[in-house]
């Protein structure tokens, strides 16, 4: 018998805390509070295990895909000749396009081909073909021969052409013979890999650590507050176990059972959730990248660990906030200077704000200085943001309570009443959004320097280079190949060649052309050279920006194609060949790399003045989507948790405002003080917040650029937080409204 009671109480109290907590006071909203907290931290934690995955999955296929190059032992093997080159879609980042060619009859396919393509044909992989299909990706390598395999790419959405060129390829540099692919083929070659997510992804750390900032701790936030919610009944509880002698055991055992049923429904819900991105390929939104289901199932152990980690998590925090004591000293006499400190830190808000946004114009010029001024800022307004909303918060709060006794609206003077005498709760409401708010902005801020650089260079090129393309042969290329292309351009394109100044401060830059061409650029068609010392047109004013040093004047020299092309083939770097539309339009860029592919021996380049520089800075403008759509989903999290608790907030004294359903004869008070107390100032906060945050991320900036908040995604941040706010308010109203109903019964 000795043995088996205590299993019987421990039984007992579990039932206990579960029966408890069902009949509880606001029992519904706790019960939700904790199943959306658990669900959501299994899924972050979850988030962890998909970016070890990701990384692991993208390294071992990026291994395997790499040659082997031939060497003088090798030299009698099987081999394919090998060389790397890259195109890219407008206005995104490079991707390999990949030049094949069978050496031998036994010649190794590289991952992911299952079959040769014949001369003249492509392999693309299929997030290209998607991606590129205005452009007419699919022909422009040639005929294309069929889609590259999952195990061929680093992941489902990458970019990758294989090409077998129709002339013939040689073993000459740069092109290489290699035997195989994998270190199952030998030791792997530096430099032949194609992609290039070695150079342009951050590293794996950095990405946990993103997902830990800005998701699993607003997460942990949450299951917090979840967790805090309803302490007041449970320490009631504690203090009647107290007094019967219970042991904190036996607190801990009534805490599970009111908390294990809505903790376990959330790590169950998130199971599917998890297992599901294990059976399809997931495509994440708003940045588009998409994860292997097959990498996932490698580590689908540690992913649905995830679960049971949050259920942990959440029954642990509820054991450990239930033995810390609660509000057993609020009976304490307060300082009598408190609320006059709390007044002169909220003095100093507006002077913290002012220091963070316009301090670093004040200091020197030097970078340490500069971000030591904006974190020393914005730490002050951290601090004192909560003191200045008290006082407005208590301010408001008279005003209100006046304004509904002038004009007898009973939830606006029940509203204004608490907001006066008790500014705490929404203190910590409206202060919450606030620095979640100033939080994520800073970090779309900082990370926005990378992709700060892609913006200025948009912005500088305009629309004007885009209307010049360079055309770059890959590879030699022969006078009959390049009058062969320059005759079969599109209509209305023309060539014109510019080189540079041999002495920049003695020689002219030259620039050639037939004279529908020159007159397009707004210049003389001679029949012998013409000086012109002023330059008018745009695009010729970008073409010698990004291609000519100097030159004292322009020549113009007037010439036909064959004359363009037989200096092309022949240049040694000094010209730069440019196709333009005579009428004054962008030239038809996709139409120019196909044709590239079909007329010359490995295609050419082709891209407007300064896209190279746009296309090195894409990756770090793509990556700086995975900060705003964590940044996005964390202030969600925070603002869920911040709602959270004012509503409990709110709940508290639902029972008191019972009795005001007989004098207002209906149960309208509750709508319309549950809107003044929760929704209101939420949404205040939420709109005062993108005011602050974008203005103190104003000195975040690269010199000469503008600070990188995007408009659109601040919007979205700040609906999150109205979309919040409307919810958490019609919810508090709906359940002080039953709690009502209880009362009167």
């Amino acid at each position: 018998m000795r043995k088996t009671a205590p299993k019987g109480l421990a039984h007992h109290l579990l039932h206990t805390g579960h029966e408890a907590g069902r009949r509880a006071e606001a029992a519904r909203t706790r019960f939700a509070a904790l199943t959306v907290a658990t669900l959501v931290l299994a899924v972050c934690l979850g988030a962890l295990a998909f970016v070890h995955a990701a990384y692991t999955g993208k390294e071992s296929r990026r291994e395997a895909r790499t040659p082997v190059r031939q060497t003088q032992e090798t030299a009698a093997r099987r081999s394919t000749l090998w060389l790397v080159g890259s195109d890219a879609l407008k206005g995104q980042r490079r991707f390999s396009v990949v030049d094949i060619s069978p050496a031998t009859a036994d010649a190794p396919l590289p991952p992911g081909v299952d079959h040769w393509p014949a001369p003249g044909e492509a392999v693309l992989s299929p997030g290209l073909l998607k991606a590129g299909a205005h452009e007419g990706i699919a022909t422009r390598y040639g005929k294309l021969a069929g889609v590259i395999a999952d195990d061929g790419l680093e992941d489902p959405g990458e970019w990758l052409a294989y090409v077998r060129p129709a002339t013939p390829m040689k073993a000459e540099r740069p092109i290489e013979p290699v035997i195989g692919f994998g270190p199952t083929a030998g030791q792997p070659a530096d430099g032949l890999e194609p992609g290039s997510a070695r150079t342009d992804d951050k590293p794996e750390w950095m990405f946990q650590a993103l997902v830990s900032g800005l998701l699993i701790i607003p997460s942990l936030v949450l299951l917090f507050v979840a967790v805090r919610a309803g302490t007041e009944n449970r320490e009631r509880r504690g203090g009647l176990l107290d007094a019967l002698g219970g042991r904190r055991r036996d607190r801990a055992l009534l805490a599970l059972g009111e908390t294990a049923r809505p903790a376990l429904l959330g790590a169950l819900a998130s199971v599917p959730l998890i297992a599901s991105a294990m059976v399809l390929d997931v495509r994440i939104p708003y940045v588009g990248y998409a994860v292997a289901s097959a990498d996932l199932r490698r580590h689908g152990l540690v992913a649905l660990l995830a679960p049971l980690a949050a259920l942990l998590l959440a029954l642990g925090s509820v054991v450990l906030v239930d033995q810390i004591p609660g509000r057993m000293q609020a009976n304490r006499p307060h300082r009598t200077g408190r609320a006059h400190w709390q007044r002169r830190i909220a003095l100093l808000c507006p002077v913290a704000i002012l220091v963070a946004a316009r301090g670093p114009e004040l200091v020197d010029a030097n970078p340490t200085y500069h971000v030591w001024t904006v974190w020393t800022g914005l730490a002050a307004v951290v601090l004192t943001t909560p003191a200045a909303v008290a006082a407005v918060v208590a301010e408001l709060g008279r005003l209100l309570e006046r304004k509904g006794r002038e004009r007898g609206w009973a939830g606006a003077l029940v509203a204004g009443r608490r907001l006066s005498h008790d500014p705490a709760a929404t203190t910590r409401l409206v202060a919450g959004v606030i620095v979640a708010l100033i939080v994520f902005g800073q970090a779309v801020a900082w990370q926005g320097l990378f992709g700060a650089y892609n913006s200025q260079l948009e912005k500088a090129l305009g629309s004007a280079a885009t209307n010049i393309a360079e055309i770059g042969p890959k590879g030699p290329v022969t006078a009959g190949d390049m009058d062969s292309y320059l005759r079969r351009l599109p209509a209305g394109s023309a060539p014109v060649m510019l080189t540079g100044p041999a002495d920049p401060t003695r020689n002219p830059m030259v620039v050639r052309g037939d004279c529908p061409a020159l007159r397009s650029l707004a210049l003389p068609c001679p029949r012998t050279g013409a000086r012109v010392d002023r330059i008018t047109d745009h695009r010729l004013q970008e073409l010698i920006r990004w291609n000519a040093a100097g030159g004292t004047f322009l020549e113009v020299l007037r010439t036909d194609r064959t004359d363009i092309a037989q200096k092309s083939a022949f240049d040694d770097g000094s010209s730069t060949l440019a196709i333009l539309d005579v009428a004054g339009g962008g030239p038809p860029v996709p139409a120019l790399k196909e044709l590239s592919y079909r007329v010359l021996p490995r295609g050419a380049q082709v891209r407007f003045p300064g896209e190279e520089w746009l296309s090195n800075a894409a990756p770090d403008r793509d990556q700086g989507r995975w900060v705003r759509l964590c940044g996005v989903a964390g202030v969600g999290f925070l603002v869920l948790a911040v709602g959270l608790s004012g509503m409990v907030e709110f709940l508290r004294h639902g029972r008191a405002l019972a009795p005001l359903t007989v004098l207002t004869g209906g149960y309208r008070v509750f709508r319309s003080s549950a809107a003044w107390a929760i929704s209101a100032p939420l949404a205040v906060a939420g709109l005062l917040g993108a005011v602050i945050t974008s203005w103190l991320a104003r000195p975040i900036a690269m010199p000469g650029s503008t600070t990188y908040i995007p408009m659109g995604l601040m919007a979205s941040a700040t609906a999150v937080v109205l979309a919040v706010s409307a919810l958490f308010g019609l919810w508090a109203a709906h359940i002080a409204r039953e709690q009502a109903r209880d009362w009167h019964v």
